[in-house]
């Protein structure tokens, strides 16, 4: 048998952490047996499915590098497009009386729900259209037509539906428990829950890989592909992730969404990594490359517990990407971040390397990144008046011009060392500490008492602008 799993997102928003966790988790375990990884697009909610969420949702998949197998383009894997295919289940159900129109109006449902309510009962369907007659071609609901009736699953009313969940172990409903699910509603439109698990079927889906808040339809899709003659997928539900209060995952917690992580100049090695931990584990391993996800990942690593969302550990593990990447690598990935800022590079490849070396220590994701950047890219910048007034003052003024004088005056190389030489025949000269003289530069140079080394910075902003810098701070103790 070949394995395969899917990926069935909604586009009607963001791309949730905790839902691209579960595809994840059906994208390794695919690629860990050699078998393919479907995505489809699950648009029947056609009033909030929009293009834009469509294009969020494949734009972030590529971002992490989970290829699929089949999905869009290709029109046969978008939910909408197979409605027929879904109606003629139905009709096939109805022929053969696995299942039956329903003519209770709402009203009359809700009534019935809150009556069960108040006499604290399961607010289940009591079946009361299931005995009726009704002609082997009924034709499907059509309000349009007059038929205004919706379609209900015949679920059998003994014995036991059994679940052999590959995270959650064994789980048996009774089938008295569950009751007869609508599949088409009055409109003629299939219900996802119906709709769903026909597309299981045609495309061969081997196993399911979801949230464990879709265990209660589970049971009720089971007997439903039973009815339609054939075997259900294996399957497999997650546990939610939560935040840190046990609430479910929400913004007041964390970011939530994929693209969020994406723009915040997160890694996807980091993300992809992050969300695999999320609910698994090998050994005390922390840190995996994707191969090494793909080679170790099975469901017997998987807790039954829900994951605790932790965005601290998350930007602790993207620190560690960071750190760890090629420096044109790293340069490379910034380049877009900075253009969205309005700012450009005041120099070549090698020289925007030599930036990113001086703060890929400081930084945490590639916005932090720019963040820290500024002093670099900017040709004006800001001095805080507080660390001006504190180390800008008349007694630093000649030290400060001797500097900028011997910096000016250096000729052929300009690096840390000729930097550095420089600083040094000042402080001999004053009698000085580099403290007491490297400060005050880092506020004219950066606008701030942080930054990295002065000598590095000053290699990297050039003689030009640190001379005019230096320049502009003595004019402003004057």
């Amino acid at each position: 048998m070949t394995v395969r799993t899917r990926f069935a997102p909604s586009p009607t928003g963001s791309l949730h952490i905790g839902n691209v966790r579960s595809g994840l988790f059906a994208y390794l375990f695919a690629r860990h047996l050699g078998g393919k990884f479907i995505l489809r697009i699950d648009d029947t909610d056609r009033e909030r499915s929009t293009e834009e969420s469509l294009n969020e949702i494949l734009t972030d998949l590529k971002w992490l590098a989970m290829e699929w197998d089949e999905g869009p383009p290709d029109p046969g894997y978008f939910q909408t497009n197979r409605v027929a295919r879904h109606l003629e289940c139905a009709a096939q159900l109805l022929r053969e009386r696995k299942a039956y129109p329903c003519y209770c109006s709402a009203e009359e449902l809700d009534a019935k729900r809150k009556a069960a309510e108040k006499a604290k009962r399961r607010p289940i369907y009591d079946r009361k259209c299931r005995g009726r007659d009704f002609p082997g071609d009924l034709p499907l609901p059509d309000r349009s037509a007059g038929r205004n009736y919706t379609i209900r699953f015949a679920m059998p009313e003994a014995g036991q539906t059994v679940v052999d969940d590959l995270v959650k172990g064994r789980l048996v409903f009774e089938n008295t428990d569950l009751d007869d699910l609508i599949i088409v509603r009055s409109d003629g439109s299939p219900v996802y829950n119906f709709a769903s698990i026909v597309d299981d079927i045609d495309f061969r889906i081997t196993h399911v890989v979801r949230g464990d808040d879709h265990v209660p339809n589970t049971p009720r899709q089971m007997q439903m592909a039973y009815a339609l003659g054939f075997s259900p997928p294996a399957f497999a539900h997650m546990p939610q992730v939560l935040g840190a209060d046990g609430a479910p995952l929400s913004k007041r917690h964390a970011a939530t969404s994929v693209r969020a992580y994406r723009e915040g100049g997160y890694f996807p090695e980091a993300v992809l990594n992050y969300l695999a931990r999320l609910g698994w584990s090998h050994g005390d391993q922390e840190i995996f490359s994707k191969s090494e996800l793909v080679e170790f990942f099975d469901f017997a690593g998987c807790g039954k517990s829900p994951g605790v969302f932790n965005a601290e550990k998350l930007l602790w593990l993207n620190f560690h990407y960071l750190k760890e990447r090629p420096l044109a690598q790293l340069s490379a990935e910034v380049r877009p971040f900075i253009a969205q800022r309005g700012l450009t590079v005041p120099g070549d490849d090698e020289w925007l390397q030599k930036m990113v070396a001086t703060l890929r220590e400081r930084a945490k994701t590639l916005v932090e990144l720019v963040d820290f950047a500024g002093f670099y890219l900017k040709d004006q910048i800001d001095v805080d008046p507080k660390a001006a007034a504190k180390f800008l003052r008349p007694d630093i003024k000649e030290p400060l011009s001797l500097l900028t004088d011997q910096i000016d005056a250096i000729s052929g190389s300009f690096s840390e060392q000729t930097v550095a030489s420089s600083f040094e025949r000042v402080l001999g000269r004053c009698n000085m500490k580099l403290g007491q003289l490297a400060q005050p530069v880092r506020v004219a140079l950066t606008g701030g008492t942080v930054s990295p080394g002065i000598y590095e910075v000053i290699a990297v902003l050039g003689k030009p602008r640190t001379v005019s810098r230096l320049r502009a701070a003595l004019t402003h103790i004057s």
